[in-house]
């Protein structure tokens, strides 16, 4: 479904890959205005920078200009480094992705904690019920991942048979954060640190964790009318697991570059051994935190959205080509569209086929 854009983007001409900086500068300007809050974009193709700049205001109070130092909440684009904790505690042989869920849980105690796998939690095949859908509709503090297991834990129940379809799952995801903790003997933010992090050298990432700072922090708004209003948490925005990653463009091509190089794992053999297929969209696939599909080249595929935050990532690790698209708005789909189809613009029908799988994060 992506070949054309793994084609194309190799197809251009050296005068029209020397006018892509220009056309995705223009963009950046004209949707995002002085003052407001806005995005930052780095483009990369065959392994060159062809663009990374940042436009807005990082914290609009403050007037911080966004840079490529700034660093950005994930939302789901975090799911992507749970995952690789789950995979190293797994390549250190301290837990299978066969294991069943109540080897680490006692407290399911009925069919859901003997039914659902670690494997079912990493490609959203566990059929979990959402905690979104069964919380205190009143609940106004934070929820933690620790909060989403009690929310769990007594529900008999499942939407489907573990392995027998795809629904995307953050409860899935904060799930495994608390197995990463319970096979680490360590908190959930220090594995990260300690295991991805710190090897890549990704010195400004971090966990979100409430009342601590993050350095060189975005904060998140929404739009009202013509005006943003200040909208950085709510009650969900405070699990680790499915989506409490904060980083900047600087440290994600640290990470990107992992990937790419096998540094920590092999991700590809790792896709093609635990990848979930979803049938809604033949061809495409959900494994290690990532929505992927393979025509010729593998195509990696993410998007993070929350209450103030809207993050894409395309990568195409062979043909060494990434864009990340990191935002503090909310629902700002239609800029990080409009980015893809500049880059593939002779293929807007392949490249809606890309983003035809953000919906199903929702």
């Amino acid at each position: 479904m992506l070949k054309f854009l793994t084609t194309g983007l190799l197809l251009l001409s050296t005068a029209a890959l020397a006018q892509l900086p220009k056309r995705l500068d223009s963009l950046m300007r004209s949707t995002i205005q002085s003052g407001q809050p806005g995005a930052a974009l780095l483009v990369e193709i065959d392994g060159k920078g062809i663009y990374q700049s940042g436009k807005g205001s990082a914290n609009v109070a403050l007037k911080t200009p966004i840079t490529a130092e700034t660093n950005f909440r994930m939302a789901s684009v975090s799911k992507q480094f749970t995952a690789m904790g789950i995979l190293l505690l797994e390549k250190d042989g301290k837990l299978s992705l066969a294991d069943p869920i109540v080897r680490f849980f006692p407290e399911f105690n009925g069919q859901v904690g003997r039914k659902v796998q670690v494997r079912n939690l990493l490609t959203h095949s566990s059929g979990l019920l959402d905690y979104e859908a069964v919380m205190n509709p009143n609940q106004h503090e934070q929820l933690l991942d620790a909060d989403v297991l009690t929310l769990l834990k007594d529900r008999d129940s499942l939407y489907f048979e573990p392995g027998s379809a795809f629904r995307y799952s953050n409860s899935g995801y904060c799930l495994l954060a608390l197995i990463v903790e319970r096979v680490s003997g360590q908190p959930f933010s220090t594995f990260i640190r300690e295991r991805i992090f710190k090897p890549l050298h990704m010195t400004q990432s971090v966990i979100y964790e409430a009342r601590k700072p993050i350095a060189n922090r975005a904060m998140g708004y929404r739009k009202k009318g013509t005006n943003y209003l200040f909208s950085d948490q709510s009650v969900t925005s405070a699990t680790k697991g499915d989506g409490g990653v904060y980083t900047s463009l600087t440290d994600y091509k640290k990470w990107i570059d992992a990937l790419r190089n096998h540094t920590l794992i092999n991700l590809q053999a790792t896709l093609i051994r635990t990848g979930q297929a979803i049938r809604s969209n033949p061809g495409s696939y959900y494994g290690a935190g990532w929505f992927f599909q393979q025509p010729n080249s593998l195509v990696l595929f993410h998007s993070g959205s929350t209450c103030g935050f809207n993050n894409f990532v395309v990568s195409i690790p062979d043909k060494n080509f990434l864009m990340a698209y990191f935002s503090n708005k909310a629902d700002n789909k239609a800029n990080a569209s409009a980015v893809l189809k500049i880059l593939a613009r002779a293929y807007p029908t392949e490249l809606a086929n890309i983003l035809a799988l953000d919906e199903l994060t929702q």
